[in-house]
């Protein structure tokens, strides 16, 4: 391509975008982890004017014209080039479907909604916060009803899109119900089991957090993450942000228990993998993104789940964490930590929830907000449809909103259309996993050396060096030989929990 041609214009032009976006990353993860709570309301603007530079560069009136353009110049001899001028289509599509008010009014409304609701949860007072939620849905709802005929969707899937391309209610929706029938027949066959075998012995503590602090930075090294392009921080929820090379990953500690602070590590860490595998020719350019949000979670999920969580990686990191906070050798057995960190246990918070229970968390959301969205369920009303649906799925009521409707912060940072993708993501976490050992044959030999170096090289070939140029099913089928199937999953959880 010429610095002339239509294409260069729109790379310059995306680049552009992306750094805008870059700059916005950074000044969002400051906002969780170092900002005092007085910068608040310069924070949501500071956002909302970055959000609409953002989208008036991509809505600009010649961009059309490029794209019509460009199209005569790229075809799918060109698969990359190809499939970045169909991101790029994509995302002026959803971009030209929302006037440039609306974009800046969500962004204030969130980063508003979002500050009270941390007060809000800390007080468990849905109240509190309730006029805000009911701004962000109300706008949350105006940009679905102006995104749905543009992309040919529903406006719950033209949400779902900006999260996961390709994938709807539709597609989500029966595999949601297949799972929630083999939970109903899988959990109480585990938790018996369960009861059948020795409790786990919890180590004892006080963990000081400076040496858990020493010893996550040192295991997120050790699983592949280099702290030249990353750091990590806390948080009061964990996340992983930043840029591809300046990766910002969280997570928070108690002196009680190092467990929650560790194994958030490791699974942020599989978020900071993937953004620091993308392919850096493609950099800030739509194609060389990820793949989605359930691709995303998938890589998380992988390493976190399917490789650190096994036997084999267990036996390593026993050892290691013995010898950091020393004690009883007892704890860190590994068939003990497979019985500690591997435990069935119906509970109220999501993130701590175990692989088996957690999709019913997602399930409970994607049709919460599916109500939300249509109009069916009122804002006010939530918590007690939250608390109806959760003792249908688990047989538990929360005793409170703050272990109910109020202990995510998605929904109140305008995030609707997002929860299908933790599932999607597990799924597809153990679909890859499975492909991955059937290359490897020696991978739990590695693993059991706290080596992921086979199974990071195999991922950076068959999901991150890829970007976004295959969509999510694509993307799966070039990696394992098949869309996505949640077999494996219920294969991978049989295996684990009901043998």
């Amino acid at each position: 391509m010429t610095a002339n041609s239509a294409y260069h214009r729109l790379s310059s032009r995306f680049a552009r975008i992306a750094t805008i976006g870059e700059a916005a990353s950074m000044l969002s993860w400051d906002a969780a982890t170092m900002m005092p709570t007085g910068g608040g309301a310069a924070r949501g603007d500071q956002l909302a004017v970055l959000a609409g530079l953002a989208h008036r560069e991509l809505v600009a009136p010649e961009v059309n014209d490029e794209l019509e353009a460009a199209t005569q110049e790229v075809g799918p001899a060109d698969p990359w080039r190809d499939a970045n001028l169909k991101l790029m289509r994509h995302a002026y599509v959803r971009a030209t479907a929302l006037p440039a008010d609306l974009v800046e009014a969500q962004a204030r409304a969130n980063s508003a909604c979002e500050k009270v609701w941390r007060e809000a949860r800390r007080t468990a007072s849905f109240a509190l916060v309730r006029p805000q939620l009911e701004e962000v849905v109300r706008l949350v709802r105006e940009a679905a009803a102006a995104l749905g005929p543009a992309l040919g969707l529903s406006p719950y899937d033209a949400l779902m899109d900006g999260y996961q391309r390709g994938i709807g209610a539709a597609d989500v929706g029966p595999v949601f119900a297949d799972y929630e029938r083999f939970l109903r027949r899988a959990l109480p066959e585990a938790e018996a089991r369960q009861a059948a075998r020795p409790a786990p012995e919890r180590p004892t503590g006080p963990f000081p957090i400076a040496q858990q602090e020493a010893f996550c930075r040192s295991l997120s090294a050790r699983l592949g993450l280099d702290f030249n392009h990353a750091r990590l921080d806390r948080s009061a929820h964990p996340f992983s942000g930043g840029t591809a090379t300046d990766v910002r990953i969280t997570t928070r500690y108690t002196e009680a228990d190092f467990t929650q602070a560790v194994l958030a590590v490791v699974h942020e860490t599989g978020h900071a993998l993937y953004e620091r595998g993308l392919p850096v020719a493609w950099a800030r350019q739509p194609v060389g993104e990820a793949a989605g949000m359930a691709a995303h979670e998938s890589q998380s999920l992988i390493i976190e789940m399917q490789a650190c969580r096994s036997d084999a990686f267990l036996s390593w990191i026993g050892r290691e964490l013995h010898a950091t906070f020393g004690g009883d050798a007892a704890p860190y057995a590994p068939d003990n930590l497979a019985r500690l960190w591997r435990r069935v246990d119906r509970g109220f918070i999501r993130v701590e929830a175990d692989e088996m229970t957690y999709p019913a968390h997602v399930i409970l959301r994607f049709r919460l907000e599916q109500a939300l969205v249509s109009g069916d369920l009122a804002v006010a009303d939530l918590p007690g449809a939250w608390n109806d649906g959760f003792r249908d799925l688990l047989g538990l009521v929360p005793p409170d909103d703050a272990r109910g409707c109020l202990q995510d912060i998605h929904w109140y940072d305008g995030a609707i259309g997002y929860f299908p993708s933790y599932t999607l993501g597990a799924m597809a976490a153990a679909q890859l996993m499975a492909a991955a050992r059937r290359s490897i044959p020696d991978l739990d030999a590695a693993l059991a050396q706290g080596d992921l170096s086979p199974l990071l090289t195999w991922l950076r070939t068959h999901v991150h060096g890829v970007g976004s140029r295959l969509g999510f099913n694509e993307l799966l089928e070039a990696a394992t030989g098949k869309r996505l199937d949640p077999s494996d999953f219920e294969a991978h959880l049989t295996a684990r929990y009901l043998t």
